[in-house]
């Protein structure tokens, strides 16, 4: 049978925690997620999402290639990647972005009401059912489902989950009448799949049929290029927030956070920003100590690139800021807390020179004139 639709059904649906809002993109009619604070014309900010690593972009090559597809996803990373980002992005590029992106959280329920959650029931399915509900699968119908950890859905609830992909339809709990359902099915788990499937805990026909076209997440310590980019756009986001204007950060807080190794990934950098931004006093951003659990339990990253580099770089975002002005209160070696002195010997060192920052703002500019 057709599913109907209730309108109440569709307020049942619980906002979203992610502060984020929307703004045309130039490229497509789809919008265009966008923090508060981002620069919509930033070349290093697709969607929400910032960077500009060979790893990240093929994450990106491969969210844009799927998106307009039907194809299920599989999205699978460690805690703190961004996830639930890249499923935004490929509802926000896909042809059902009209539609409510709705997520579910499969750990955020208790197992016993997860069937109800995922599929609804009629009044008097159960004791304490006094009311119908509308399942995920039905808010989410034309639109997207993201599920969220689900490798940690119960081996009982593997098979229906299967049904509804295979077949598109499905049951509330307490009735027999059967439900079609159009919805476009997006994954997401840091579990490793394989190793579930040998321990018996993960149905082998479930996962091959999630495991439809697959994404990657790189680790933060696997892309630490993307971490000043990452820093300056944390700063300035929680900077904002908070009312706060921090001017500068010194080259050896931005060392300390590169080679910091990031367990907790994205996630627990931004919070170490907001941290550090609440906590700095003046404009120049002060790194307080990292948490004694983390500290002890971590070890350096990989260097993916040297000190110099990450230095240069640095500088060079710096003095397109400043628009190549060295010195002053609002020069680049006032923002990086150096004399004008050191800061020209340090340039002079790393081989920067006008030409380059000339040759950078001009890239910059092209490149957000083709996105």
């Amino acid at each position: 049978m057709t599913m109907t639709h209730d309108p109440s059904a569709i307020g049942e649906q619980a906002a979203s925690a992610d502060d984020f809002g929307t703004a045309p993109s130039r490229g497509t009619g789809a919008p265009r997620t966008v923090e508060p604070g981002d620069d919509p014309a930033n070349a290093d900010t697709v969607h929400g999402i910032v960077g500009a690593s060979v790893a990240l972009r093929r994450v990106l090559r491969l969210a844009r290639s799927v998106a307009p597809t039907d194809a299920v996803v599989l999205i699978r990373g460690e805690t703190g990647t961004g996830k639930e980002l890249v499923a935004s992005l490929i509802h926000t590029l896909s042809s059902r972005r009209g539609h409510p992106f709705v997520k579910f959280n499969c750990t955020a329920i208790p197992a016993g009401l997860l069937e109800s959650e995922l599929f609804g029931h009629e009044r008097g399915a159960f004791t304490g059912s006094v009311a119908r509900r509308i399942g995920r699968f039905e808010l989410a119908h034309r639109g997207p489902l993201l599920l969220d950890e689900v490798g940690d859905l119960p081996l009982e609830l593997q098979p229906k989950l299967l049904r509804v992909l295979e077949e598109q339809e499905f049951e509330r709990l307490g009735s027999t009448q059967t439900i079609r359902s159009d919805v476009r099915v997006v994954a997401a788990t840091n579990r490793p799949l394989e190793e579930l499937l040998d321990a018996g805990t993960f149905r082998a026909d479930l996962y091959y049929r999630l495991n439809v076209f697959s994404v990657e997440l790189p680790a933060l310590r696997e892309r630490p290029e993307d971490i000043p980019l990452l820093v300056r756009h944390f700063v300035a986001h929680h900077a904002r927030r908070l009312g706060r204007r921090i001017e500068s950060i010194p080259l050896d807080v931005m060392d300390t956070l590169v080679h910091h190794s990031w367990p907790g990934n994205i996630r627990e950098l931004q919070n170490t920003i907001h941290r550090a931004v609440i906590l700095s006093r003046g404009t120049s951003l002060q790194l307080p100590p990292f948490d004694a659990g983390v500290k002890a339990g971590r070890t350096l990253a990989p260097r993916a690139e040297t000190f110099d580099d990450v230095a240069r770089e640095h500088i060079l975002e710096v003095l397109r800021e400043t628009n190549g002005v060295v010195a002053g209160p609002r020069g680049a070696a006032a923002r990086l807390g150096l004399k004008r002195t050191t800061l020209l010997s340090r340039m002079q060192k790393l081989g920067i020179g006008p030409q380059d920052v000339a040759t950078e703002r001009a890239q910059r500019v092209g490149d957000a004139v083709a996105s």
